[in-house]
């Protein structure tokens, strides 16, 4: 199998995850240790000084809970994404880093958009469309875990909250939606195949067909049989020879 479409764990799998989660922390910690703020370096829409926050707003969050509900998500979606997409990963990642952004400057109202959970909605949207969309059961086994684990998300892309970006949620949505489909024939597992699915299935081979006698009923121990007749046919016969002696009589005797 290639590696490209294999199924394996490595430590980049958890590493390259614990990066970005470090990071944002990191930005975090920085902001409360010197008292700073970085807010201004969000996404402000439709400004060439707010483009920048496309690079620089997923790693700015407004407090500890802001923060913490991103985090764990983020964790678990972009572990998903780079064990069960290993080929693209990187590419749906960078792109969809930067698209997210860039949908959410154009369409966002006029304020500042800051954290990653536009990136959660961006992953997540993409690993579940994905998965349904490659019609595979260990793809289609994660959409439905993400659907369990953070289907409640999608009353978020609604502006329910007006201290919530919504509009960077669904911009997030909608890169991942785009994403899947640009990725449809990326397949990184195959279905598994019967035997009896297969090309150059023949039923004279199977074995367990072979149990069955021409009435089909199942006989346990039908080929133990079948192999004495084959072997007792295949046997020489043996030709066997008698001989008679006849013996006159002794008139004497009689």
């Amino acid at each position: 199998m290639k590696e490209k479409t294999a199924l394996r764990f490595s430590t980049d799998v958890v590493l390259y995850p614990l990066l970005f989660i470090f990071s944002i922390w990191m930005v975090y910690w920085i902001e409360v240790r010197f008292d700073v703020s970085f807010n201004r370096w969000g996404v402000y829409p439709q400004t060439l000084k707010g483009l920048r926050g496309v690079l620089f707003a997923p790693f700015i969050h407004s407090g500890l809970s802001h923060i913490f509900n991103n985090s764990i998500p983020l964790f678990v979606l972009s572990m998903g994404l780079f064990y069960f997409y290993r080929g693209i990963r990187w590419k749906v990642l960078l792109v969809g880093f930067v698209a997210t952004g860039l949908l959410t400057w154009i369409i966002a109202r006029p304020a500042l958009h800051i954290g990653a959970s536009g990136i959660v909605y961006m992953l997540a949207a993409f690993l579940f469309f994905k998965g349904i969309a490659s019609r595979r059961l260990p793809l289609i086994a994660l959409s439905l875990i993400v659907v369990f684990l953070y289907g409640s998300m999608v009353w978020y892309l609604f502006p329910v909250d007006p201290k919530i970006s919504w509009e960077g949620h669904l911009s997030g949505f909608l890169v991942g939606i785009a994403l899947a489909l640009f990725f449809k024939g990326h397949h990184p597992v195959e279905n598994k195949k019967y035997e009896w699915e297969k090309e150059d299935y023949n039923e004279e081979d199977d074995v367990f067909l072979q149990h069955f006698d021409e009435d089909g009923n199942f006989i346990e121990n039908r080929l133990e049989l079948m192999k004495e007749e084959a072997e007792a046919k295949a046997r020489p016969k043996r030709i066997i020879r008698i001989k008679y002696f006849y013996k006159e009589a002794n008139k004497e005797e009689e």
